[in-house]
């Protein structure tokens, strides 16, 4: 006989794919990580040096601006002093070359307006306020001061947005102390609100203590919607500083204690250099792709094929393991081995289900009857001995009546030994006890029954109303002083039949209505309703059975849910 060839064993064959998948893995995880940092340090350098030019225009523009008013100051202080005849003419003139000049002022020694020129506008007669000057600074600094960008207060109805420069006069300059020009800051502000850093980058000016001069989202700052950290900032040198997620760039204004602050997010640049990026990243998708295919077709032809035909037995045999015949796959050594464990394992399996399937319909059958006979079984005596006491008494007319009715009540029950029975007997299974109980109580309740002439042609569980009925009679009506009540309800929506059995008695705490069906039921009648339920979970499922709801002096209302049967060998001894 020919030896057989011997088989290449799964752990090699595995060991060699793996060994192959993970140099690829390997190379291909330094390319991305390569790829990562530098386009990570493109991302962020591209960030710096664009915050940087950014705020450096910005510097340049507002050290242009103030020089600009410098030079304005030194033609209206040249004015104040040098030619004072022709003062009024002059500066009316420098007015009108100069429009972006809103207004000249000068005080006195104590800070007194004594005159103010604009074009076309005089002062207002009554200035409560002054924000262009500021007597106690002028008094501390020998020189010249610049104020924040500000409001001017001393206009009637006109509030132009300036910046203020103020200028000690020398002595001689008649009785004016200090002269200040109002220079107009809207071409600043509106040029730092069109710097745009990335779709979210923005610029503001702060001085040298780390107020903020002028910001392009001031409503939001007022607002607290926003925050600068600008003491921190100002404790920074000029230059850029980073983290993961911002940027800041400073650069001091020339002859001037203001510094520009560029905020720009690293977030916002990751589509710079995205050419770059997108060829990157197609390069190394196709290395990944070819890496992926090339592991894919070997373990397809080495291992995959066999493994994916046991597989498919495998969902045969779960799908229909009463009808599945199998069929050995061949492959590697271990997956042959694996392939006859898996035959021994059906076989054993499919002898397992044929005992345990016989065993759980005995097991079954015992525990439905079970639960039927520990529904009231001393309900005939009592019942007897209520017939025998009648009798005594003379009361052989409601003696036979309730004879009648508890041979009915006992037909019903036996039902040739069919556990589904039609509703509209089930009924009449409820009526007879209730005209038994009703003689027994001395007619101490009244009973009504509501009933959906369309439910009465479906099959429900035996014995199902009357244990509900006898726990409203005993637990709910029998201390009750007033006369009680049982309404009896058959009605169906699209999920099923429901039968409501409501009483007014004393009714039951939540805990107690929730007690009755619970594992620790102990009372007579707690066991039978409990095996009620029981009975309609064992026959139809957990979402059917008994709902309980009850209040104290109120009542109690019992639900019981069944499925729609129009025949009893649907469900009969499954």
């Amino acid at each position: 006989m020919k030896a057989a060839a011997p088989l290449r064993g799964l752990r090699t064959t595995t060991v060699l794919v793996s060994m192959v998948v993970g140099v690829v893995s390997i190379i291909l995880g330094c390319c991305i990580l390569l790829f990562l940092n530098r386009y990570r340090s493109a991302m962020v350098h591209s960030a710096r040096t664009s915050t940087a030019q950014a705020v450096a225009q910005v510097s340049n523009t507002v050290g242009n601006y103030l020089r600009d008013m410098e030079q304005a100051m030194v033609l209206v202080e040249q004015s104040m002093w040098e030619r004072p005849d022709s003062r009024d003419e002059l500066l009316s003139s420098f007015l009108q070359f100069r429009p972006d000049v809103a207004a000249i002022t000068s005080y006195s020694p104590e800070g007194e307006l004594l005159n103010c020129w604009s074009l076309g506008r005089e002062p207002k007669e009554n200035i409560l306020q002054n924000l262009s000057f500021d007597l106690q600074k002028a008094r501390s600094t020998a020189s010249s001061y610049m104020t924040a960008p500000h409001v001017v207060t001393i206009f009637e109805s006109w509030y132009p947005w300036v910046v203020t420069m103020t200028e000690p006069l020398p002595e001689g300059s008649g009785a004016a102390a200090w002269v200040s020009l109002d220079l107009k800051f809207s071409s600043i502000s509106n040029y730092i609100n069109n710097v745009s850093i990335g779709q979210r980058g923005y610029c503001f000016l702060m001085d040298s203590g780390g107020n903020i001069v002028y910001h392009p989202q001031q409503q939001l700052l007022h607002s607290g919607l926003k925050s600068e950290d600008s003491a921190a900032l100002a404790a920074l040198a000029d230059g850029a500083y980073a983290d993961d997620t911002i940027i800041y760039c400073l650069t001091s204004v020339q002859d001037s204690g203001w510094r520009v602050v560029g905020v720009s997010y690293v977030d916002e640049l990751v589509n710079r250099n995205v050419r770059e990026m997108i060829w990157l990243s197609l390069w190394l998708t196709a290395l990944v792709l070819a890496a992926a295919l090339l592991t894919s077709w070997l373990l397809s032809r080495l291992l995959g094929r066999p493994l994916r035909g046991l597989a498919s037995a495998m969902r045969r045999f779960e799908a229909d393991a009463d009808h599945f015949a199998y069929y050995p796959v061949g492959g590697a050594r271990e997956v042959r081995e694996l392939s006859d464990s898996f035959g021994h394992m059906v076989l054993r399996i499919q002898q397992l289900m044929s005992t345990v399937r016989q065993e759980e319909l005995n097991l079954r059958k015992t525990e439905l009857k079970a639960l039927q006979a520990q529904i009231n079984p001393h309900f005939l005596y009592n019942t007897l001995d209520s017939i025998a006491w009648m009798c005594e008494q003379g009361r052989s007319a409601d003696a036979v009546k309730m004879i009648h009715a508890l041979a009915r009540l006992f037909r019903i029950s036996i039902s040739r030994g069919h556990e589904l029975i039609p509703v509209a007997k089930e009924i009449e299974h409820a009526k007879s006890y209730l005209e038994i109980q009703k003689y027994r109580y001395k007619n101490q309740f009244t009973y009504t029954f509501d009933v959906d002439p369309g439910c009465l042609d479906y099959y429900c569980n035996k014995i199902t109303l009357q244990p509900i009925i006898e726990n409203a009679i005993m637990h709910g009506l029998d201390l009750l002083v007033d006369e009680g009540r049982i309404d009896v309800r058959v009605s169906q929506d699209e999920s099923g039949i429901v039968f409501c059995v409501q009483d007014n008695g004393v009714g039951m705490s939540p805990e107690q209505a929730a007690s009755i069906l619970g594992e620790d039921a102990q009372d007579r009648t707690g066991i039978g309703i409990k095996n009620v339920n029981d009975r309609l979970q064992i026959y139809f499922g957990k979402q059917y059975g008994l709902h309980i709801s009850s209040e104290l002096d109120v009542g109690t209302r019992v639900e019981i849910r069944m499925p729609k049967i129009r025949e009893a060998g649907d469900y009969e001894a499954k």
